[in-house]
């Protein structure tokens, strides 16, 4: 048995194995549920935020076209033979949520799954997709974050700076609605609880639509 991915060298590849290890935790079949749920009313010129190895493509409905984000080379390799059994056209862009590569007022929607956790400026980024946005654009999400119980948000804050060192950039203490609305985006449905499997610190759940005022 093989001891791990491989260059072809047959050298142990840690950007090949942290991509694969992405991919099979994002596969867990917990939150399929939450994935289908969350891109089933995207329409039109769609922005996908940190897309990752694509498990989000086969489920969009359509009609439209999707344009997909993420920083990582490596999860942009394996998205790409996913996007070839999507419903409707995918189009892959090597970017981040800090610097989007497109002009005002592009998208007629948005949507992010557990991409909001790890982006390292997120004020930053909540600027970026609020200027992209089209006036009333909708920005469905769902997020993991700070739990309102305070026994468990204070092992989040506890454990968030060894939490993101091992889990590439994760902050487990986000209060994701809290952020969205400071952005300027109105809040017009959220769900909260834990709504995957795993313990409250890393499963507390926003899931909701948050829309870009009109102008």
């Amino acid at each position: 048995m093989a001891a791990g991915p491989a260059d072809r060298s047959g050298s142990f590849d840690p950007i090949r194995f942290a991509t694969l290890l992405l991919d099979l935790v994002m596969g867990h079949p917990g939150l399929a549920r939450l994935r289908t749920e969350t891109t089933a009313e995207a329409r039109g010129l769609v922005l996908e935020l940190g897309c990752g190895t694509g498990r989000n493509f086969r489920l969009y409905r359509g009609p439209g076209e999707l344009l997909a984000i993420d920083p990582d080379l490596g999860h942009l390799a394996r998205a790409r033979a996913r996007a070839v059994g999507a419903r409707l056209p995918v189009h892959l862009v090597a970017a981040s949520a800090e610097a989007l590569p497109f002009p005002d007022s592009t998208f007629a929607g948005v949507v992010s799954t557990w991409c909001l956790c790890s982006i390292p400026d997120l004020d930053r980024a909540l600027a970026e997709v609020r200027r992209v946005m089209r006036p009333g654009a909708a920005w469905w999400f769902v997020e993991h974050g700070l739990c309102p119980d305070p026994a468990v948000a204070r092992w989040q804050r506890r454990l968030t700076p060894l939490w993101r060192r091992l889990a590439g950039g994760c902050h487990l203490d986000r209060p994701i609605a809290e952020r969205l609305a400071a952005a300027g985006f109105r809040l017009e449905r959220l769900d909260t609880g834990k709504l995957m499997p795993g313990p409250r610190l890393a499963a507390w759940t926003y899931r909701g639509l948050a829309r870009k005022a009109e102008a």
